[in-house]
């Protein structure tokens, strides 16, 4: 999962065999339930659990949030929130839009008695399901498995982008000056012009640049500096 706190997030090593179930449950996908009614927790998280889901049960929001303040580590899958709207403490909308501010783990809403505003709402801050208790089973395993496939489609976005950047950051400061140039269209010569530095050096810059980068062409250079901001 990408962490908006600065913190990369942490990848658990497998060690015991419990630590390989869990794994293999994690790269299907890893759910956490938050519920204040316990019947309702251990019924959702059964259901789950049979699916092969990876499942983590909490009775309050505030007691995820502190969880994932401390970035525990997880074993590598994507995941999803289930929260149910109306709890004490802090409530599902409240808990959205502090993970707004954290991370982007997908967040799937319920409620046996909200309103239509409540709904509208949450899909106005980015839910992507409000599910009415009593649900049906089929309902909550699309919405799960919905939410799932979104977040692994984000989690392999945001490693091709961690990737870009490292590949980036290898630069020196002369190597990243000369792609740079190349990005905005100059060539060898006028580079060399612009930098005062002679076009062999241009050239051989260039070449370790794009070395570094693991591109062959000039469009894949342009590509990759526009998504890596070079």
């Amino acid at each position: 999962m990408s962490n908006r706190l600065g913190k990369q997030p942490s990848m658990r090593r497998i060690i015991t065999v419990d630590d390989e179930r869990l794994a293999a449950r994690c790269a299907l996908g890893r759910v956490v339930l938050i519920d204040d009614d316990p019947d309702i927790l251990a019924a959702l998280s059964a259901l789950l659990d049979l699916e092969g889901y990876a499942v983590e049960t909490y009775s309050s929001a505030l007691n995820y949030l502190q969880v994932l303040t401390f970035n525990r580590p997880n074993f590598a899958g994507p995941s999803c929130v289930l929260c149910d709207v109306r709890m004490p403490e802090l409530d599902g909308l409240e808990l959205q839009r502090k993970l707004a501010d954290i991370d982007h783990i997908p967040l799937l809403l319920m409620s046996g008695d909200s309103g239509a505003q409540e709904a509208v709402t949450a899909f106005r801050a980015g839910a992507l399901n409000f599910l009415i208790k009593p649900i049906e089973v089929d309902a909550v395993l699309d919405a799960v498995s919905h939410a799932l496939a979104i977040s692994a489609t984000r989690q392999h976005l945001d490693g091709m982008q961690t990737d870009i950047e490292r590949r980036i950051s290898s630069l020196t400061e002369r190597e990243r000056d000369v792609a740079r140039y190349v990005v905005l269209g100059n060539i060898n010569q006028d580079i060399a012009d612009q930098l005062g530095i002679a076009l062999r050096t241009v050239k051989l810059h260039r070449q370790r640049a794009m070395e570094k980068l693991g591109v062959n062409t000039v469009a894949d250079l342009v590509r990759l500096g526009d998504q890596g901001g070079l």
